[in-house]
């Protein structure tokens, strides 16, 4: 035999190694988007300050079970969720949309099944109790046409102790006094941390009650974040500034 026909030999060998790896690691990926980790983008202000305009995280879908929805294409292999786990107060979901179950929402969850949520004066409550809120200075933010706005920051504590931030960029705005809602058996009440700038389950029209079926998972940690909504940061035609438009201290951030 000649040294030609071994050195094709030893090529097409590595070749095949190489292309046996990758499909390996592309099967293992596919594993773990499917029944554990999905990443998801934020493309929109509902969720300020605790998730901003492109940032890119991980959702937990293990955190409650799996339904249709946990899987690509909503393939209906089954009804309600296996392995089922609710979610807390507090929580940070993404969802499917329930108007069109197919669109992904990401909210709070700030009510569970049976609790009668209101809003009066901008203030939250939860059957009946006033959720704890006190002022935590401002946050700036970049709206329409990129005007610099600095907006009223409160820390929002619900019962079970959570606390995060809250933005309340429009006083008496159209869903500072709605209510009381009642949530079904089966049902929860998400809201957004912008709460004049989210349309969530205070717009019955909108979203509603999210049915526990429609919950893909948990968001748990931000891994990748490029500042779009700043237009004085991010610039898509010039590459070489990329690296100074991402935002490097919110990488690894746990989402609360």
């Amino acid at each position: 035999m000649s040294l030609d026909t071994n050195a094709s030999r030893s090529r097409a060998n590595g070749w095949w190694e190489t292309i046996k790896i990758v499909i390996q690691a592309l099967a293992i990926a596919m594993v773990v988007r499917v029944f554990f980790y999905q990443p998801f983008n934020i493309p929109s202000g509902s969720m300020k300050e605790t998730l901003l305009v492109g940032d890119y995280l991980f959702v937990s879908k293990l955190s409650y079970g799996y339904s249709r929805y946990s899987f690509p294409l909503g393939l209906d292999l089954f009804q309600g969720r296996i392995f089922a786990s609710q979610p807390e107060r507090g929580d940070v979901v993404v969802f499917k949309l329930p108007r069109d179950n197919s669109t992904d929402y990401i909210k709070r969850v700030i009510g569970l099944p049976g609790d009668e949520i209101a809003v009066r004066g901008g203030i939250l409550f939860i059957n009946g109790e006033e959720v704890k809120r006190k002022p935590a200075g401002t946050f700036q933010t970049y709206e329409d046409g990129g005007v610099v706005e600095n907006i009223p920051r409160y820390e929002e504590t619900l019962p079970n102790g959570v606390t995060y931030a809250v933005l309340d960029a429009e006083p008496n705005g159209p869903f500072d006094n709605v209510g009381p809602y009642k949530v079904p058996e089966g049902h929860y009440f998400m809201m957004g941390d912008n709460r004049d700038n989210s349309t969530d389950s205070r717009a019955l029209w909108g979203v509603g009650y999210v049915p526990f079926e429609n919950l893909i998972g948990r968001a748990e940690i931000i891994f990748f974040s490029a500042a779009v909504d700043d237009p004085n940061a991010f610039h898509l035609l010039s590459p070489w500034t990329w690296p100074f438009d991402i935002r490097w201290s919110r990488f690894f951030h746990v989402v609360r």
